[in-house]
């Protein structure tokens, strides 16, 4: 039986994490056809005929190897170099026996929900090429300096549906609710659900809660009057300062991020492990 043909993707630029993954590759080549190694996460990505690839770092990692791929999604194993490793399911001290495990065609393959952002300038041509981001976990309007609240209008498939006076405005999927969106507040949302999950940060009222929804809607954040700081953040990473009227998109992806699990417990076992969910506060 051929060994499956993998790429390679970790962060060198980190020397404690860098001399980790390359510890690991001979046990990836003893496993799989290693077609390419990319080290460097700013570079662009050519997998040279590889069928998935093998991630190793934390869940940023993870994230910005799902951006690299672009549109062109392949299988993920994603080892855990990291802290939390919540996507980076694959322990590194077994490392060599889930990757025969998946070299045997022994995959369990979840796919994921990506979603689209485009930045929209109030006022400019239509000959405007709008910023167009690519992400996994969320999109994130954020007040900024000098930290006064902000109004954010939130439409839904162009109609509004709410404004939010608060301190920013999180549209998450379901992989990302487990992050940005958790730490404020909302929901966890199954991975495998196609979902979004609306938050606002610190709204200033109590009747506000977060809404979740389907991803075949299209939801379109607005700041009529942004703070010189209100900046937009997709994977946490700022694509640019907002202008008043700016107009935030963001709708489902055809791209899918492919995650190959490799161990067992399942989604509530992760929560348990990684978050401790449902864990009794101890004296």
């Amino acid at each position: 039986m051929p060994r499956p043909a993998a790429a390679v993707i970790f962060e060198a630029t980190r020397p404690v994490l860098g001399d980790r993954a390359r510890n690991l590759l001979p046990t990836v080549h003893e496993h799989f056809e290693v077609t390419s190694v990319l080290d460097n996460l700013d570079g662009p990505f050519d997998p040279q005929g590889a069928e998935l690839v093998v991630a190793m770092g934390g869940d940023g990692t993870i994230l910005r190897s799902a951006r690299l791929m672009g549109h062109n999604q392949l299988p993920v194993v994603a080892v855990n170099l990291g802290k939390l490793g919540f996507l980076a399911d694959t322990p590194p001290d077994s490392l060599g026996e889930s990757l025969a495990c998946v070299a045997d065609g022994d995959r369990r393959m979840v796919s994921h929900l990506m979603f689209e952002c485009t930045l929209g300038r109030q006022g400019m041509p239509e000959s405007f090429a709008p910023d167009c981001r690519l992400g996994l976990n969320e999109a994130a309007v954020l007040a900024g300096e000098p930290f006064r609240m902000i109004d954010v209008e939130l439409y839904v498939d162009g109609v509004l549906a709410t404004t939010y006076g608060c301190d920013g405005l999180i549209v998450s999927t379901p992989v990302g609710s487990t992050a940005h969106n958790l730490a404020v507040g909302g929901p966890i949302l199954r991975k495998d659900l196609e979902a979004f999950v609306i938050s606002p940060i610190n709204p200033h009222t109590l009747t506000v809660r977060p809404v979740v929804d389907t991803a075949d809607r299209v939801y379109e954040a607005v700041v009529q009057d942004p703070n010189p700081g209100t900046r937009l953040l997709v994977d946490g990473q700022v694509v640019g300062p907002l202008t008043p009227g700016d107009r935030v998109r963001v709708e489902r992806s055809q791209a899918v991020f492919q995650l190959i699990e490799t161990q067992p417990g399942g989604y509530y076992g992760t929560l348990q492990e990684k978050l401790g969910w449902g864990r009794r506060l101890r004296k």
